[in-house]
């Protein structure tokens, strides 16, 4: 089970799952979870502790972040514009 949360505080949406991917899977998983019909898919990158995952949403860029050392998987608004979004896209992704 994946549950997200919208941090307002933070302007990022937290995503807390039972089984996190494993370093090398992120990609994979990161694909999968995107995979929605108003989502797209920009571009990767993988780094030594942290990896993302660039998106669009609503014409909006986002990041989904990877840190490996602490299992944390989180969302963050490229923009302010962006960070409006953040709620809806928690519900869109929910």
């Amino acid at each position: 089970m994946t549950e997200l949360n919208y941090d307002h505080t933070h302007l990022c949406i937290t995503i807390n799952t039972e089984q996190p991917p494993h370093d090398e899977d992120f990609e994979l998983w990161a694909n999968l979870f995107l995979h929605n019909d108003e989502i797209t898919i920009n571009d990767f990158s993988k780094g030594a502790d942290r990896h993302q995952l660039n998106f669009s949403y609503q014409q909006n860029n986002f990041t989904l972040n990877f840190e490996h050392y602490s299992e944390s998987i989180w969302i963050d608004a490229q923009g302010i514009e962006a960070e409006h979004l953040l709620a809806a896209l928690t519900f869109y992704l929910s």
